[in-house]
C-alpha cells in the first residue's frame, strides 16, 4: 500500500495543472515498513521535454531532490507525472522508461479536468504492469 497525505496530493494536482498543456513531473521520498511506503515529501520537478506527450526530468532538479531525500533519511519512493490528455495509466513509453521495479510510478490524469484521476503503479523487468493501492491521508 501506498500512503499519500491530502495536502501532497493537492500539490501535485496543482503542480499538474499549472503545468499544462504540457506534462508535469516530480519524485517522492519517504519511508517504507513492511508493504506500506509512505511519501513523505513532494519534489516537483521541471519537465525539460515541454511536450504533453513526455516528460523529462530537469537533471539538476533531480540531482537536488535525491541528495534532500538522502539528508532526511528517506528513501526514493518513486516518481509522478501528468497525463493532460489520456487516462491515468501508463503509456508505452512509460513503460519502456520504467527503469527500477521497486518504485512507484503515479500517473495524474488531467483528461477530465472536473475530475482528476491519481493511480499508482508498479512496473517490473518485464514491463507488466500492476495497479497498487493508494490511500490518500489526512
Amino acid at each position: 500500500m501506498l500512503k499519500l497525505k491530502k495536502e501532497d496530493y493537492e500539490k501535485i494536482l496543482d503542480h499538474c495543472r499549472k503545468g499544462l498543456p504540457n506534462e508535469s513531473c516530480g519524485l517522492l521520498g519517504g519511508t517504507i515498513e513492511g508493504d506500506v511506503k509512505t511519501i513523505e515529501k513532494v519534489y516537483l520537478l521541471t519537465n525539460i521535454d515541454e511536450s504533453n506527450e513526455h516528460f523529462s526530468m530537469d537533471p539538476k532538479e533531480q540531482l537536488s531532490a535525491i541528495k534532500d531525500i538522502r539528508q532526511n533519511g528517506y528513501q526514493m519512493i518513486g516518481n509522478f507525472h501528468s497525463h493532460p490528455e489520456s487516462p491515468s495509466r501508463p503509456s508505452e513509453e512509460d513503460k519502456r522508461l520504467a527503469f527500477d521495479p521497486n518504485i512507484e510510478y503515479l500517473i495524474l490524469s488531467l483528461m477530465d479536468a472536473e475530475n482528476p484521476v491519481l493511480r499508482a503503479f508498479g512496473v517490473d523487468k518485464e514491463k507488466n504492469v500492476t495497479v497498487h493501492e493508494l490511500q490518500i491521508t489526512e
